[in-house]
């Protein structure tokens, strides 16, 4: 796990093939920072492709809207040469509760049959609506947040997904970039969302830093960085990841 330019990115079977880490597009355009500009986004994602990561996660929330255009600058000219106009996978964003999951999907299951999506996610949904759901037409990931300190979706979710052969997607695996030293190796920039979450403030970030201590102590017993050990754990699971960096 020695850190090193030539990494190999595993692959991983989410329906079809993609990179076993994924990577989130979130924190180019705000969110945990200000906006990068679009040529230094376009250098990201061109980066993390030369990588090996061929699985991107972006949404029209983000921005709003000017995430979707900077990965569409980015690999407008690659969709032209392939040939391809239809969304691999399309996630309802956040569960909408006044509306029944049946319906939502049987709009879903409509732009599947229509060629315009190949594949249905879910994001943050609980237990009984991913199972509702999936009866309409099969799921092919859930994303939820999982980390080394959030694991919530350990005692139902993931055995549900293992299930019904469900992918799923735990985004912040580095629990917003703390496990990478972000709040602790570094300062949070003022105009950071970061500064404002629980755990990146007062008693918590103290406490939070005697757990990053220990996950780096362990880590270079192993030769390798907090950040490597910290997805470790998941890659070995056999989990799909998607990767939210906080973007600098």
């Amino acid at each position: 796990m020695a850190e090193g330019d030539n990494v190999q990115i595993p692959i991983t079977k989410l329906d079809q093939e993609v990179s076993k880490l994924g990577f989130g597009c979130m924190g180019l355009t705000g969110a945990y920072n200000s906006p990068l500009s679009d040529e230094d986004g376009i250098s990201v994602i061109n980066y993390a492709f030369n990588k090996g990561i061929t699985f991107f996660d972006t949404a029209d929330a983000y921005g709003p809207h000017s995430n979707e255009l900077l990965l569409g600058k980015c690999c407008e000219a690659s969709l032209k040469r392939l040939g391809v106009e239809y969304i691999d996978l399309y996630y309802q964003h956040r569960i909408d509760t006044k509306i029944p999951i049946e319906e939502t999907i049987g709009e879903l299951k409509k732009l599947v049959e229509e060629g315009k999506v190949k594949y249905i996610g879910l994001s943050e949904a609980s237990p009984s609506t991913i199972r509702r759901a999936h009866a309409i037409h099969p799921i092919t990931a859930v994303q939820m947040e999982w980390s080394l300190w959030t694991r919530d979706i350990e005692e139902e979710i993931i055995p549900l997904c293992r299930e019904l052969g469900i992918g799923i997607v735990p985004y912040s695996p580095l629990g917003r970039g703390f496990f990478a030293g972000k709040g602790v190796l570094e300062s949070l920039s003022a105009n950071s969302s970061l500064a404002m979450h629980p755990r990146f403030q007062g008693d918590n970030l103290d406490r939070s830093k005697t757990i990053f201590s220990r996950i780096e102590n362990l880590a270079t017993k192993h030769q390798c960085s907090p950040a490597q050990l910290a997805l470790h754990g998941f890659l070995s699971k056999g989990m799909m990841l998607c990767l939210f960096l906080c973007a600098k």
